[in-house]
């Protein structure tokens, strides 16, 4: 008798659950086609018009008043030849049109959700700087359309977008670059449409975001309406501030350059014999610089004006090739050394043949008894010259010691002394450029923000 009551309590117990699950699948049939009722009705053939634009705030006849935020999804690259740039974003909308209330169902149906965007009305804005743009549809089209209870629409849509960055290069690769998203209406006037941004963080950027060559500093939002003879239309930017990342220059130019200017300062260390090894040295690292900064200037747009690589480039190009000419300047001292060496030594030849011709004639007028010694010597006597010129020694004031001369003095002929004086004189040149270059670009760049 218990296991008969058993056996009927779990019986009973089954058909309970069934008859519940049954009544849920019918709520939610009964559900589903009480939203399906409220779409015919909202939308229905000849009870809402596409066409037609929302009234104002409060049904007035004002403009439509459309709340516009972002969300930065990615940015894959900014390109400074092309000056532009490509971002991923979440674009979103929201309107208030009273033509689409419906009963919520006691706060069941909190929203009504549609993938056709034609089935409303929708503003007509456009980016004004777009280059090229295109929707996202994998798997199915990245768009959706909410449709609230009480009239509002949001839109939100999944685009990416290749835009027009203007971009000022003076202090390249030092440089900061605003880049801007600009948003507007493209056939209705602000009489009758009017963009806003939504109220509280209308811009979103997703956290990890990474750029090769840049980092995001900030973001500004503001408005642009542009006046033309068809009147006046409500618009929307957003200014991205990137700032360049310097590294990347810094090991793959400017360190390079350094080193092929110190390089060709080797020249001024080697034998001034060593003719085909300063003249190799030279003309290579001039070809090495020229090929870097034709590399360089590959990479950039034409402009018109100078960049602060520019400057870079063509200091140091300009001190190897005056590392070159060095050489050219040195082989012209040492073969002018040589040959004021040759005349010297002839001249020291002539002389001494004159002494010696001198010595003889007076050994001779010595042994005759009759001559007698002239009073005053002949002015091309040789004797009387060099007693003339110590005389002149003697009257010569004495010259206050010059370091810089004594110290020249060591080096006996003019082309070691060139190379001496260049030694010392290009590092410390280079090394005044690199204090003027660094001083006058980081505080013009700091000036500019």
């Amino acid at each position: 008798m218990i296991m008969g009551s058993g056996h009927c309590f779990w019986a009973i117990f089954y058909f309970a659950c069934l008859c519940s699950a049954s009544l849920a699948n019918n709520a939610n049939i009964n559900f589903r086609e009480r939203e399906k009722k409220v779409l015919d009705q909202i939308l229905g053939i000849g009870k809402y018009d596409a066409r037609i634009r929302p009234s104002g705030i409060n049904g007035t006849d004002g403009p439509a008043t459309v709340r516009v935020n972002i969300f930065v999804r990615s940015i894959s690259k900014i390109d400074d030849v092309t000056m532009e740039y490509s971002v991923q974003l979440t674009f979103r909308e929201q309107w208030l049109d009273e033509r689409l209330k419906f009963n919520d169902v006691g706060g069941r149906l909190k929203y009504l959700t549609l993938t056709e965007a034609n089935r409303v009305w929708m503003p007509d804005l456009f980016f004004s700087n777009e280059k090229e743009g295109h929707f996202h549809n994998i798997i199915m089209p990245n768009v959706y359309i909410r449709i609230f209870p009480f009239g509002s629409v949001l839109y939100s849509i999944r685009i990416s977008l290749t835009l027009a960055c203007p971009m000022n290069l003076k202090l390249y690769p030092l440089d900061r670059q605003v880049c801007s998203l600009r948003m507007a209406s493209y056939g209705w006037t602000t009489d009758d449409l009017v963009f806003l941004w939504k109220e509280g963080d209308p811009v979103q950027v997703v956290k990890n975001l990474h750029l090769p060559r840049f980092t995001l500093e900030k973001f500004l939002t503001d408005y642009c309406n542009s006046k033309t003879n068809t009147g006046e239309y409500s618009c929307l930017k957003v200014d991205l501030l990137f700032k360049r990342e310097f590294s990347y220059y810094l090991i793959q130019i400017y360190i390079p350059c350094c080193m092929l200017v110190i390089v060709s300062w080797v020249s001024f260390w080697l034998d001034q014999g060593a003719v085909p090894a300063r003249v190799s040295l030279g003309v290579t690292t001039l070809l090495t610089m020229a090929t870097q900064t034709s590399g360089i200037n590959a990479s950039l747009p034409p402009v018109s004006y100078t960049k602060a690589i520019d400057v870079w480039t063509g200091v140091c190009l300009t001190f190897v090739f005056g590392a070159l000419l060095e050489f050219a300047l040195v082989n012209y001292a040492s073969r002018s050394d040589l040959h004021r060496e040759n005349m010297k030594k002839k001249r020291r030849e002539l002389e001494q043949a004159s002494l010696d011709a001198a010595s003889d004639l007076l050994d001779t007028d010595s042994n005759a008894t009759f001559a007698m010694k002239p009073l005053v010597r002949h002015p091309g006597d040789p004797l009387a010259l060099e007693k003339l010129r110590q005389c002149e020694v003697h009257m010569q004031p004495p010259k206050r010691p010059n370091c810089c001369r004594s110290w020249l003095s060591k080096f006996p002929t003019r082309s070691k002394r060139i190379d001496v004086i260049s030694r010392i004189t290009f590092p410390l040149v280079f090394a005044l450029f690199n204090l003027v270059y660094w001083s006058t670009y980081l505080f013009r760049e700091e000036e500019e923000n």
